[in-house]
């Protein structure tokens, strides 16, 4: 799947172009839903299905706060697309410069003179352009005039009720509700990172040899016990995850932790991904080594069953 990382580069190559735009952070169902509509319709045409997605999130550029913690960073956003079926994605630099761009421009110059967008597909509250003075029907008026046809869609519903967002994920995921996280994201919630040495105090101390994250992602679940998959080398184990700050040896940095059942690899420097299935219980200051031992061997016998 070829990724467009800037203007230069959109030349019209592409027939029919069927596009989406937004930033697409969690890459969730709502998401998934304007990409199967992107992809239904160029399929229609014979063209080309396209995402229009933008870097940093633009919330990062236009205030001076850093936001809310991604659900996905970059390159598991792209990969995520491209899992999704979807033909081209056109990943463009958010700068303040690109912020000032005014809508009728961004319709004009982008999408028509330089993708050749013959058709797009937005949710019901899309805006865009300088100030967000965009919207549908700003499109949709543009579209009669410069040829193009503009497809909308309603939001997304959660099974529980409410609406599938990014925010509502964030919130799930931050709670610790890692179990209804995939009826939102249509996945199970996962993290990635480095293993780095650690305090070595899991096998050497405690009996259960754990792999100690340098984390690439920012959105981190609860501080807890997990019951987890984790991904390496293609192939997925079953094993328990610690989320905290180790208070039973008086630690004070968040660290996160897997110990993989029936695991030989060695896992130094070796980037792993951990699918968050189920939390256990909250993190506890035992009494030593020997309480936290007999509770660890607790929790993966739970886990062991919640996995089976």
């Amino acid at each position: 799947m070829p990724v467009i990382r800037t203007i230069d580069n959109l030349n019209q190559q592409y027939p029919h172009p069927v596009l989406t735009i937004g930033n697409f952070d969690g890459v969730h169902l709502g998401h998934q839903a304007l990409f199967n509509l992107v992809k239904e319709q160029a399929a229609k045409a014979g063209g080309t299905s396209m995402v229009l997605t933008f870097e940093p999130h633009p919330i990062r550029v236009l205030t001076e706060q850093k936001g809310p913690p991604l659900i996905t960073l970059y390159n598991q956003k792209i990969e995520l697309i491209e899992d999704s079926g979807i033909d081209v994605v056109i990943c463009l630099d958010f700068t303040l410069e690109f912020a000032q761009v005014e809508p009728e421009d961004f319709v004009r110059d982008l999408l028509v003179q330089r993708i050749g967008v013959k058709e797009i597909v937005i949710g019901y509250d899309y805006r865009f352009g300088r100030k967000g003075r965009g919207n549908r029907d700003l499109l949709i008026a543009m579209g009669r005039e410069l040829g193009f046809s503009v497809h909308t869609l309603g939001p997304e519903p959660e099974p529980d009720g409410g609406i599938i967002s990014s925010t509502r994920i964030r919130e799930l995921v931050m709670a610790g509700d890692v179990e209804k996280a995939p009826s939102l994201l249509g996945r199970k919630y996962r993290i990635a990172g480095r293993v780095i040495h650690g305090r070595d105090r899991g096998g050497r101390l405690l009996g259960f040899p754990t792999a100690n994250l340098r984390l690439v992602d920012e959105l981190i679940p609860k501080i807890g016990v997990y019951a987890v998959r984790v991904v390496f080398d293609h192939q997925t184990y079953d094993g328990v995850a610690n989320i905290g700050r180790n208070p039973t040896f008086g630690d004070v940095a968040l660290s996160v932790e897997v110990h993989c059942f029936d695991m030989e690899a060695d896992l130094y420097d070796q980037t792993i991904k951990v699918d968050f299935i189920k939390r256990i219980r909250d993190e506890k200051k035992f009494s030593g080594p020997e309480e936290l031992a007999a509770q660890i061997k607790a929790d993966c016998k739970l886990a062991r069953r919640i996995l089976s």
